[in-house]
């Protein structure tokens, strides 16, 4: 139970912060830390910075982030601010990468901040924002550097996910639906990790093995066929990175996944979870592929920043991760909807509008962006994941001699 009148188990949240460093991030002796945050998360923060220290991290540096902040600038700014950001930030962080320290993300913002902002405002400062952190960002997208993602319950955030309980009560329950997906509420939370990557490796592996040139997705509102890109790999779980130290990108992870190829993808699919985006929710997306590229979409909530989304650039249209979870993950059998994409990605198999990841590709991280581009990776300024999978959703393997190998039956590895 937690202690006191704290609705956070100061134990598991201990247990997280260690599983960050030693799990997520293998922080090595001498390395910095680049951590950002929200003000909410501050006493994970403080955990995570303890752990970080006794590992032998460098300069442990937290950048924070603060909900009043963000929103006073959309009440208070002038017009200009919303094509701006700060650029010298992101170029710090991009040189801190480029030296070889480690980045840590705490997500926990409320996922619904923005949802009463002018739509054309948000997707201003996006763009901006992702335009300027683009070289920094190429670093964790290019596996350059050991990275990894875990999340604190804040109590905005809990209010959503539990409406209908007192805040103290919402907050304790997100708590515990927070470590126990992340593995934390066991006696070993790193053997646990390494147990759950062996068995995502069995999955991966046995796809490598394959070798499928596309999968074909069959369920209400889809028929969707994403061709995958030339000399793609599998992957999942834990991941070596160019620094030639292993991370677990994002905890938790329940999911498989590659590159598709940009160009070749055909049919509908249907979403089978809302998105939150930024602080708007996106519901009922529904998209029509033809030639790689979305040709139609619409939401019954969230339209118009979807199709601010869609607008971002050439890319934003196409597909840059397509991944697999079985419909019994954790997380899905939690029955918890998170309005968390690193949660909710992790209930249902997902595809990703954007940026792919060149680790995906043989021999990837060697390559040049051009030679990624050729075997149908794809380029954007985002990277965007939401759910298409669910319990009646098929998938099979199609080889390169068209025949087909079952993959996932209603929602479950076949």
């Amino acid at each position: 139970m937690a202690q006191g009148n704290n609705p956070i188990d100061p134990v598991k949240l201990d247990k997280l912060a260690q599983v960050a460093i030693k799990v997520g991030l293998q922080l090595q002796p001498g390395q910095d830390l680049v951590l950002t945050a929200p003000m909410a998360a501050l006493p994970l923060v403080r955990k995570i910075t303890e752990h970080a220290y006794k590992a032998g991290a460098g300069i442990v540096q937290p950048i924070f982030s603060d909900e009043e902040i963000t929103l006073n600038r959309y009440r208070y700014a002038a017009d200009a601010s919303f094509d701006k950001a700060p650029g010298w930030l992101f170029e710090g962080m991009a040189r801190a990468f480029g030296n070889n320290a480690a980045r840590l993300a705490i997500s926990g913002d409320n996922p619904m901040m923005l949802a009463g902002e002018d739509p054309t405002k948000v997707a201003r400062a996006n763009r901006a924002t992702s335009m300027a952190y683009k070289p920094a960002l190429e670093k964790i997208t290019g596996f350059d550097i050991n990275w990894n993602i875990v999340s604190y319950p804040n109590a905005a955030w809990a209010r959503l996910v539990f409406p209908d309980d007192a805040e103290e009560v919402a907050v304790r329950k997100l708590a515990d639906a927070i470590f126990a997906a992340s593995r934390v509420d066991v006696d070993d939370p790193i053997g646990a990790w390494t147990a759950h990557n062996a068995k995502l490796k069995e999955r991966w592996t046995w796809l490598n093995g394959q070798r499928f040139a596309s999968l074909h997705y069959r369920g209400p509102g889809t028929d969707l066929t994403i061709g995958l890109a030339d000399e793609h790999r599998w992957k999942g779980g834990a991941s070596e990175a160019k620094n030639g130290i292993t991370c677990n990108p994002n905890i938790p992870t329940e999911e498989v996944f590659t590159t598709p190829h940009s160009q070749r993808v055909e049919g509908y699919v249907r979403s089978t979870k809302p998105l939150s985006h930024n602080g708007t929710l996106i519901a009922d997306i529904e998209v029509k592929f033809e030639g790689g590229r979305i040709v139609e979409a619409k939401a019954s909530r969230g339209e118009a920043v979807l199709q601010k989304v869609l607008d971002t650039d050439e890319g934003s249209r196409r597909l840059g991760e397509v991944a697999l979870v079985p419909h019994s993950s954790p997380i899905s059998k939690s029955g918890v909807l998170f309005y968390n994409t690193l949660f909710d990605e992790n209930a249902a198999s997902h595809i990703a509008l954007g940026q792919c990841y060149a680790d995906c590709f043989i021999n990837g991280t060697k390559m040049s962006a051009d030679e990624i581009a050729a075997r149908g990776g794809n380029k954007s300024l985002i990277h965007i994941d939401w759910m298409i999978g669910s319990d009646k959703i098929d998938i099979d393997g199609i080889t390169a001699d068209g025949s087909k190998v079952p993959v996932m039956r209603q929602g479950e590895w076949a």
